[in-house]
């Protein structure tokens, strides 16, 4: 197993926030570059940027990424993607219903969406560019709702985010 296969799980809490914050800056600056910025400002790049990682704005992606969403907040969609439509899931609108199910099966991943949960098995992980073998998610009892906000949560949450930019 490589670094690249495992969640940095020392993240500082605000890294996943200042990783949307710097591909604000890089896009906005591309697009002044190439003269297409127009009249957009900083904060235009970074409600699109947030949005682009299935939240509604730069303030609810600032808030469930920096940790501080209570529970039954929407979480929004970061945890969902497009691609993994075709693949099997249970979806729960109780986070207790959906942790019952998880105990009850044994393996599976609790996953938040919006307001909701769902329990995927591995290629839905892998396909989000997750590593469903790192140790964070035994760590976090393969429940991504419980281990919210914690240093494993941020790990895996960053191992997200770099997908999404096609990092890795």
């Amino acid at each position: 197993m490589t670094m690249r296969d495992t969640a940095p799980h020392t993240l500082a809490e605000q890294a996943l926030v200042d990783e949307l914050k710097v591909r604000a800056r890089v896009r906005l600056n591309r697009a002044r570059r190439e003269g297409l910025a127009g009249a957009e400002r900083l904060r235009d790049a970074l409600h699109e940027v947030a949005r682009g990682q299935g939240f509604t704005d730069w303030e609810h992606a600032r808030r469930v990424l920096s940790g501080l969403a209570l529970p039954g907040d929407d979480m929004g969609s970061f945890w969902h993607a497009p691609r993994t439509g075709m693949l099997l899931n249970l979806w729960f609108s109780s986070y207790v219903q959906a942790q019952t199910v998880l105990q009850q099966q044994g393996e599976g991943f609790l996953l938040p969406y919006r307001r909701q949960c769902f329990i995927v098995q591995a290629p839905f992980i892998e396909a989000l560019g997750v590593n469903p073998a790192d140790p964070g998610w035994a760590a976090a009892g393969h429940d991504l709702v419980a281990a919210y906000g914690t240093p494993v949560w941020r790990g895996l949450a960053w191992q997200r985010l770099r997908a999404s930019a096609g990092m890795g």
